[in-house]
């Protein structure tokens, strides 16, 4: 099921509020940040690159995706079933988004202590 959307222009910082809820959630900065480094990828791939995700998970994921008009999907072939999906124009404008995203992951990653710290 697809979630609806709002548009979010009420105080400073709701247009965040707008971008988070496109990107929102564990997996779908992970899609389109796959997407943006392979330009296209199988429903394969992706179940590959994403071992964590489930393919539930993932397919509803990639609904919520194509739903925001973020990626396009297309079908290959029907047996075996290949379907193919890549950012849409409009996905491609998250681009200089996700690449922040990978730049500061990339820091807090060197950063940060290799051990788990409890926050109490």
């Amino acid at each position: 099921m697809v979630q609806e959307r709002h548009i979010y222009d009420c105080q400073a910082g709701c247009p965040a509020e707008s971008t988070l809820q496109i990107i929102s959630g564990k997996w779908k900065s992970v899609i389109v940040y796959q997407l943006l480094q392979h330009s296209n990828l199988h429903f394969g791939d992706l179940t590959r690159v994403l071992s964590d995700c489930s393919r539930r998970m993932l397919a509803l994921q990639l609904e919520e995706l194509i739903a925001d008009h973020v990626i396009t999907k297309t079908v290959i072939s029907l047996r075996p079933l290949k379907t193919e999906y890549q950012l849409s124009e409009f996905g491609q404008t998250l681009s200089p988004v996700i690449d922040a995203m990978a730049t500061w992951g990339t820091y807090y990653n060197q950063v940060q202590p290799q051990t788990k710290i409890p926050i109490s």
